[in-house]
């Protein structure tokens, strides 16, 4: 069948749907990856006025904290530092990575595991600072494995799902993530008394999931649908589980936006390893961050959209960002500047 005809009865169904509401109701997707498809396809556009999409703290390089790359420029004047590309351009409180590298800090951007290793044959003190959800963190414990000291900003997605529920936004919906779904399965989703749809990437996807949403809301069901089963099962991926629990603990975690939520980080076991431990003689002198006027925080939560950031498109763009949302392909303020939205 055509998509467009396909695309076209899940929206008549949500327009159909939503007139049952009586009242305006808020979803919001976590992964960065569908806020691209959403605003490549301007799917809010076509979505009825009391069916409103918000997107949330799915950008793994936007919710590493300002502490935590304040913490690895100073580690990398002193031992060479690895890093993933998007990382290099964050701010910190004085300068990023990028500019630490310019004034002679020796890090290096590198975009897999192999390239780590690889580094560390002529460089055996290398530190990998390890950021992102599920999906990257079982990498980061092969290279754990093989004895590489790790600085670990590494967040897990379900107790900030449960943080931004206490939060100052009324969310009645998610569409859960695809990729991170797929190493934790779906029962972590069910302790989370909300209706969520898990989705895959395409525009067809997530206006399923919204379409879905729609219905369980109306009907009160607080339940988890998996829409995306030919990537995810309930049990998830148990070997990467394996992996993350035999090299990680959890850990309580701060969150760029979002502040201290339990049991939400992952912290390298082997203190050997553990460069928050062998660096904190540098780690400890390193100030508390400053506040900056991005308001990238606030993004993440869903209380603003990034053209009410009085620095977006003005100060803050993609060629020289003021912010972490600014510079991933997966943040809200990179998508949203990239479509024009």
């Amino acid at each position: 069948m055509d998509e467009k005809i396909i695309l076209n009865r899940y929206i008549g169904k949500i327009k159909s749907d939503a007139k049952k509401l009586g009242r305006i109701v808020t979803i919001m997707e976590i992964c960065g990856g569908h806020t691209n498809t959403i605003m490549k396809y301007g799917i809010r556009d076509l979505l009825p006025k009391n069916i409103r999409l918000i997107s949330g703290p799915g950008c793994p390089v936007c919710v590493t904290t300002q502490f935590d790359i304040d913490c690895m420029i100073e580690i990398a004047k002193n031992v060479p530092v690895a890093t993933y590309g998007d990382m290099m351009k964050v701010p910190g409180s004085n300068s990023s990575l990028e500019d630490a590298k310019a004034n002679g800090a020796k890090i290096f951007e590198v975009y897999s595991a192999e390239e780590v290793l690889e580094l560390k044959k002529n460089n055996p003190s290398v530190v990998f600072f390890g950021i992102g959800f599920e999906t990257t963190a079982p990498m980061t414990a092969f290279l754990l494995k093989k004895k590489i000291c790790v600085y670990s900003a590494h967040k897990l997605v379900p107790p900030a799902l449960t943080a931004l529920l206490d939060g100052d936004v009324r969310i009645d919906g998610f569409i859960e993530p695809g990729h991170v779904s797929t190493i934790i399965g779906t029962k972590p989703y069910h302790k989370i008394k909300i209706p969520q749809v898990v989705a895959g990437f395409t525009a067809e996807r997530i206006l399923r999931a919204v379409s879905i949403l729609v219905e369980l809301i109306a009907e009160n069901k607080d339940i988890v649908i998996n829409g995306y089963p030919e990537a995810v099962k309930e049990e998830g991926n148990t070997n990467a589980q394996r992996m993350l629990n035999e090299y990680f603990k959890v850990v309580d975690s701060g969150w760029r936006g979002l502040g201290i939520i339990p049991k939400s980080g992952l912290e390298v076991k082997d203190g050997n390893l553990n460069a928050k431990i062998k660096y904190k003689n540098i780690i400890k002198e390193v100030p508390p961050p400053k506040k900056t006027a991005c308001r990238c925080g606030e993004v993440l939560k869903g209380l603003i959209e990034p053209a009410e950031c009085p620095l977006y498109k003005k100060a803050c763009t993609p060629e020289d960002p003021k912010g972490a949302c600014m510079v991933s392909a997966e943040g809200s303020c990179a998508i949203a500047y990239k479509y024009g939205r």
